[in-house]
């Protein structure tokens, strides 16, 4: 193994332990511009970076809940209320929103054309002469909409 493979290993042992770049460049001797550098150019080392990164976040998360336990076995109350916000469903943060609704069951003229716009779009309703331009500012293409509304046309008959 070269003397780069191992400094690289180190730097990658290091990183799972603290999930920090700048940490674990600290403790190595290696500069943060030689190992975003290494990402760059190198897929496998950018590859170990990331698994390295993702293991050492595991361990602090593992051992964060493991803190936090602890907290909620001495009755701190921030502790538990942190857990049961973020863990039980009936504690969770609730947003309520409450709105007055009327419906005429009609659609206003703007919602109408809207929806005959969108309609016309997806080819269920044919065009008409002034809306041929709609369909050729269409960047989706009309391609497969055929069957569609032949369908619906069939269904209607």
């Amino acid at each position: 193994m070269s003397k780069k493979n191992k400094v690289r290993d180190i730097f990658l042992t290091e990183l799972k332990k603290v999930p920090i770049v700048q940490v674990a460049c600290e403790k190595t001797g290696i500069s943060r511009n030689s190992i975003y550098r290494w990402k760059k150019e190198d897929k496998g080392f950018s590859k170990a970076m990331d698994e390295a990164l993702a293991e050492g976040e595991a361990l602090v998360n593992d051992m964060s809940e493991g803190q936090l336990l602890t907290l909620i076995k001495e009755k701190n109350w921030s502790a538990i209320s942190f857990w049961l916000r973020h863990r039980n469903p009936r504690f969770k943060d609730k947003v309520e929103l409450t709105s007055k609704f009327e419906d005429s069951g009609e659609l206003t003229p703007s919602q109408a054309e809207i929806v005959r716009k969108a309609l016309q779009l997806a080819e269920i309703l044919p065009l008409s002469a002034n809306d041929h331009d709609i369909k050729q500012n269409d960047p989706t293409g009309s391609s497969g909409a055929d069957d569609k509304r032949q369908e619906c046309e069939n269904s209607h008959n």
